[in-house]
């Protein structure tokens, strides 16, 4: 990794060269292709600051600019160095997290034969059936005592008339029925 200090209108002492370089090899812990970093001091002689900006080139991705104020050179440092780790945070976040298949691997996955009969017998082993209590006629009251004695939401039945119906408690403490 490259790394460019460059002072304008300030002229940077060793401890402030120190204190810059402490704070871009904090960004090497991402794990990013770092291609090189500009550190840009400068002195706002109207607005009585320092201003520092970081220029982070990164292979392959966009470049990150950092611009940050203020009356102390290193509190603008340790800001934009806080600032830039969180950009580079989220870059190495979605970096890793988001993993997009290759057009290669998706040829290969869709051109692979598939066993229908492996298929078939992996489905059969989730379905468990169960006897339902449908098939016997009901009385709307006595769909009614049951939902209240139970804490179900609903029922399903089958009226006398052959339809099938749903009962179900309301939040008012009525019942509704399809």
């Amino acid at each position: 990794m490259n790394i460019s200090l460059v002072g304008r209108h300030i002229e940077l002492s060793d401890a402030n060269k120190e204190h810059i370089l402490n704070s871009i090899d904090s960004l090497e812990k991402f794990h990013l292709d770092l291609i090189s970093v500009n550190a840009v001091t400068s002195m706002n002689e109207r607005k009585k600051g320092v201003n520092i900006e970081f220029t982070i080139n990164i292979a392959g991705k966009n470049t990150i600019v950092i611009t940050q104020r203020s009356d102390d050179l290193y509190a603008a440092v340790d800001i934009a160095i806080d600032r830039a780790q969180k950009a580079l945070r989220r870059l190495h976040e979605r970096e890793t997290d988001h993993r997009h298949v290759g057009i290669n691997e998706a040829k290969a996955a869709a051109a692979a034969p598939i066993d229908l009969h492996a298929v078939g017998e992996g489905m059969e082993d989730e379905i468990v059936p169960t006897e339902l209590l449908l098939y016997k006629p009901q009385e709307v009251g006595e769909v009614i005592e049951l939902l209240k004695e139970s804490t179900k939401v609903f029922e399903v039945f089958m009226d006398n008339d052959g339809k099938m119906r749903v009962m179900y408690k309301r939040n008012d403490g009525k019942f509704g029925l399809y």
